[in-house]
């Protein structure tokens, strides 16, 4: 066992009684692990420091069904408990995606979880395919500022998706066969992890595409889990992408109308709702070239703001109520004939737009698990995603290799494992109704709604002290939402200094 030693912070690790001793400061083994000191975290540039923990590599067969075949290593991390003698099950955290790196995404959850150090180590996978486990790199998609050389984005060219898709996996031939990297496998990949670290019981702390790889964990291996935390979840049921378009609409629908509600958000920007469409059908009539300076050297540079940039700009700003208040302002000034706030959004979302078309870790979770699945709706065409993003899917589909899904993959989540479903009330991509669909399957689960929030409500408020009572108690039930309610939505701005005082 670690112990605390010369006034120093300590890792203990618990649940193996041989345990060495050792400052935390040191590499130390545990099980048949050999972790050493290392920073996890990969959002310097967001304003999120590192955070300190041990690290360790898990080999593990890409194909499961081959173990003597080619083997990846998983890059598994500990970040420590405060206590001396911690208790014996461990956190884990399970990140987004598909696609997350639960190394490099660990800062921005981290004071969330902090509560639960004073009692508990914290581990963290990244899901074979991200960060270090093998990560399936390719190039970055086409941007629609090619638009500009007569060429069209991968959003609009179905030849340039091909394109794209054939050099990726050109690019990932030498290290990487994407049929194996599934939410199944990464499931047995996470209990290799457990085994190897001498089977502890897990409490596990999931998010969006990661409350999928905790269900199907908690299905396949559920004398493995002490209890789960599923935030902003997906039910086994759901086709990823099958929801999108009517999930946004709904959440645009409800945000608006608070809007139209309030007396001076109404009498500056009438229904925003309304003008978001009129931008939008503007862009689609003619993408707006918008002169931009470097914010180094000044020079002037034209940039390209289409449709699409609308429709993604608009969705990544809804999953916050902090952005989600600038949208009112954003549609007004680009109606104005002022694009340049959207062409400022877009340029910081760069890498997240690119991630829209879709990556290669998505390709091959979504090609196994769901676009078989998938079906274009007639009635979500005028929406402002559309079916773009499915029709994507199932052209890059028919060319991506395609792993094996489990006959029960998609069977509704049954367990008496104590389960905790947190959604915020205006999320544009789970909508609290899917926490409340798998609740309906679940003996011992509470379902905790926070007003006025999107998506990922794991940092809200209150919500880590009551994460923590649930952890301690494993009561769901017992616990006292009342904190949570005094929270709502983020009052629109009114202009770029903030909403009425």
């Amino acid at each position: 066992m670690i112990v605390r030693a010369a006034g120093r912070s300590a890792l203990a690790i618990a649940w193996l009684a041989s345990a060495p001793l050792s400052l935390a400061a040191q590499p130390f083994t545990v099980g048949h692990l050999m972790f050493s000191p290392c920073a996890v975290g990969a959002r310097t540039a967001e304003g999120l420091p590192t955070v300190s923990a041990h690290c360790a590599a898990v080999s593990v067969p890409e194909d499961w069904r081959r173990p003597q075949g080619r083997h990846i290593q998983l890059r598994v991390a500990i970040v420590g408990a405060e206590a001396t003698r911690p208790a014996t099950d461990v956190v884990t955290f399970i990140d987004g995606g598909p696609g997350g790196a639960a190394t490099d995404d660990y800062p921005a959850v981290a004071p969330a979880l902090e509560p639960l150090r004073a009692r508990r180590q914290i581990l963290i996978v990244d899901q074979r395919g991200t960060g270090g486990s093998n990560a399936l790199h390719c190039p970055p998609p086409r941007s629609a500022d090619e638009v500009r050389n007569g060429q069209r984005p991968l959003s609009e060219d179905a030849g340039a998706l091909e394109a794209w898709v054939r050099e990726c996996l050109g690019a990932l031939a030498g290290h990487a066969a994407p049929q194996f990297y599934t939410t199944s496998a990464a499931v047995r990949d996470l209990e290799a992890v457990r085994q190897a670290l001498g089977a502890p019981p897990l409490d596990l702390i999931s998010v969006s595409y990661g409350t999928r790889v905790a269900q199907q964990y908690a299905q396949t291996y559920p004398s493995a889990v002490r209890s789960v935390v599923l935030d902003s979840p997906v039910p086994n049921s759901l086709a990823l992408l099958a929801d999108h378009a009517r999930n946004l609409e709904q959440a645009l629908r409800a945000l608006f109308a608070r809007c139209v509600a309030d007396r001076p958000c109404a009498q500056r920007f009438g229904d925003p709702y309304a003008t978001l469409y009129r931008v939008r059908a503007r862009l689609q009539s003619q993408s707006q070239a918008v002169t931009v300076r470097d914010p180094v050297s000044f020079d002037p540079s034209e940039r390209m703001l289409t449709a699409d940039d609308l429709a993604a700009v608009v969705r990544f700003y809804a999953y916050n109520p902090a952005t989600a208040a600038l949208l009112p302002l954003m549609l007004q000034q680009a109606e104005q004939g002022n694009y340049a706030t959207l062409l400022g959004q877009k340029q910081l979302l760069a890498q997240d737009l690119a991630d829209q078309v879709t990556g290669a870790l998505e390709l091959s979770v979504l090609c196994a698990e769901d676009v078989d699945l998938l079906r274009v709706r007639p009635e979500d065409e005028g929406t402002l995603l559309g079916n773009g993003a499915i029709r994507r899917a199932q052209a890059a589909c028919a060319l991506w290799p395609r792993g094996e899904r489990p006959a029960s993959f998609h069977e509704p989540w049954h367990s008496p494992i104590p389960t905790l479903l947190l959604s915020g009330e205006l999320d544009p991509v789970t909508p609290p109704e899917y926490s409340r669909r798998i609740a309906g399957g679940l003996q011992h689960a509470r379902v905790l709604v926070v007003p006025g929030q999107g998506h990922s409500v794991l940092s809200d408020g209150c919500m880590p002290r009551l994460i923590e009572q649930f952890m301690t108690s494993l009561q769901p039930g017992a616990l006292d939402d009342d904190c949570l309610r005094r929270l709502g939505g983020t009052p629109a701005f009114l202009n770029f200094n903030g909403a009425a005082p």
